[in-house]
């Protein structure tokens, strides 16, 4: 019998050296037993099984096309227009955002693909004798992804140490998937070093973790309509005073210190992928999260290489930094003083740049070079950003290269004087789990308490406010039904907050409003409150069940 507890002893050592591969179903022809693998890799071998398990989190979160897709572009956060030939791709970027997709998306299988990889890897490491930290490590690691498989696809299939290969592994569905999720975060956490950095499973990211299982609990059992329980907003409220409590976290001064090249010293970093200036890496690299967004002529002295033109917000999501009270929007450069998240500062900031025009944040209007130049497009008309996008997202017009306005959510790496690592080898790390994810669930938490506590909520929301340049709020709601893009509301904070960081679909299903209407999707179903379940997967794990609808 082949079972988890015995391997080919090269396939161990290939599933350390490639981490790109998503096949999961190979063929043992020739078996070494799990205690004698263990034996021969050794307690170094077992580091690199986990090793092999951390790298496989950039190639799902970083690019794109991956979770960034599912869980921006299905928002009213992102959207990809099709620019005359460019970004067409037989329409599979536009039928994210308007909910039209089907279980044959090529998205939606690879990013099933390679979350389930982690899974696989992560679980491996369980099997080859690992100490108590690894496999703490390794625990939360696997529950990791199969957090975001089940957010996704509303289930995920495990297989631990000693099943038996040649069966389909169990799949987890509603309670046990969120039982299931909630007792793994919860047994790794006493086991995870508190010297851990950020770079590594640590009780903190656990702890954000657990608030975001209990946070979603009813959301997830109940997507059309949430329901919160007393119970799991006690213990969101208690697990956030833990990490709340902890002195090294503060708001960053420069909010895009967050995530320029130098963001590993960021003191709002939980949990994050490393990087390095200069440093090839086997994954798509993070530059991909400003290359999506520039426009082909956004380049200068210190920005070589042409953007891709891709990938934009809307205007009403943008409106949103407008709060009662305050100036109205006017699409400008002026807007900043509304929200330092706004970014597009007029000067350069020493702290994100050397010698560039590229600003950070929500590029709208006329754009410059380092010189203050004004650019042009590939036309020769000026490259200035307007908010409005063709009703069916398929640009044709004179305008189709400055249609929608862009996000640089992460900073260039300009660390090299001539823009060495701007398209390539960046050395920004990818941000997972930020320390303002703890009081902004806190503050929901009290809010959804049959009691709510709202002058506590709204102690922890202006606070987070103060910091990012914003005036302190009277008042916050949860949210308006009728619009989700309210800027009055708790679910906005969350948004000027987490643009842009895989966060806002798993947001709109917890508040009740992803099935509300917005700009570029006329019509939806409640189906689309979860994505199918792959038919490549559906075939070779008679355990899975395709999600109604599909």
């Amino acid at each position: 019998m082949t079972t988890f507890n015995k391997f080919k002893l090269a396939t161990v050592i290939l599933l350390v050296g490639t981490v790109g591969c998503t096949k999961l179903n190979e063929t043992y022809k020739t078996t070494v037993p799990g205690d004698q693998a263990a034996q021969a890799l050794g307690a170094s071998g077992t580091a690199l099984l986990l090793s092999a398990a951390y790298n496989d989190i950039p190639t799902p979160f970083v690019n794109q096309d991956r979770v960034f897709s599912l869980e921006e572009n299905s928002t009213d956060e992102s959207l990809v227009p099709t620019r005359g030939g460019d970004w067409d791709d037989n329409g599979v970027w536009r039928v994210v955002h308007n909910h039209t997709w089907n279980a044959d998306h090529d998205q939606i299988l690879q990013v099933y693909n390679l979350l389930n990889k982690m899974n696989f890897d992560a679980t491996n490491v369980l099997g080859f004798n690992p100490s108590k930290e690894q496999t703490a490590e390794a625990r939360f690691l696997r529950a990791f992804a199969c957090y975001y498989i089940f957010d996704l696809y509303n289930q995920f299939p495990v297989r631990n140490p000693g099943d038996n290969l040649l069966n389909a592994p169990k799949v987890y569905f509603a309670d046990s998937a969120v039982n299931w999720l909630i007792s793994e975060f919860t047994a790794a956490l006493p086991d995870l070093s508190a010297t851990n950095t950020m770079t590594q499973a640590n009780p903190d990211a656990c702890r954000i973790m657990l608030m975001r299982c209990y946070l979603n609990k009813g959301a997830w059992l109940h997507r059309a309509a949430p329901t919160f329980a007393d119970a799991d907003m006690q213990q969101v409220i208690t697990l956030g005073a833990a990490v709340m409590g902890n002195s090294k976290y503060k708001y960053m001064s420069n909010y895009f210190g967050n995530f320029n090249f130098n963001n590993g010293q960021s003191t709002e970093g939980i949990f994050a992928y490393p990087s390095a200036s200069g440093v090839a890496t086997n994954n798509p690299g993070v530059q991909a999260r400003w290359m999506m967004t520039f426009h082909y002529n956004e380049y200068d002295g210190q920005a070589p290489n042409a953007g891709w033109n891709g990938f934009s917000t809307i205007g009403d999501f943008y409106s949103t930094f407008s709060t009662t009270g305050q100036p109205a929007i006017t699409f400008s450069r002026a807007d900043t003083v509304l929200d330092t998240r706004l970014g597009a500062r007029t000067t350069s900031d020493s702290v994100c740049f050397v010698n560039s025009g590229i600003r950070p944040g929500f590029l709208v209007g006329q754009q410059y070079d380092q010189s203050g130049v004004a650019l042009k497009d590939r036309k020769k008309n000026p490259l200035a950003f307007v908010p409005t996008i063709a009703p069916t997202m398929i640009e044709q017009g004179s305008n189709l290269e400055v249609t929608g306005i862009r996000v640089a959510k992460y900073v260039p790496d300009f660390s090299d004087p001539s823009g060495k690592w701007y398209s390539s080898n960046a050395g920004n790390w990818l941000m997972l789990i930020r320390y303002p994810e703890a009081p902004l669930m806190v503050a929901e938490a009290k809010l959804r308490l049959t009691a709510p506590d709202a002058a506590g909520a709204l102690t922890l929301v202006n606070d987070l406010r103060t910091a990012r340049g914003a005036a302190p709020v009277a008042s916050l709601p949860l949210v308006n039904a009728a619009n989700v893009d309210d800027p009055n509301t708790l679910l906005a904070e969350r948004g000027r907050e987490f643009y842009w960081e895989s966060l806002r679909r798993t947001d709109l299903i917890r508040f009740g409003v992803f099935n509300v209407l917005w700009q570029y999707k006329p019509s939806d179903d409640p189906k689309y409150l979860i994505y199918p379940v792959p038919n490549q997967a559906l075939a070779v794990n008679p355990n899975l069940k395709q999600n109604p609808g599909y």
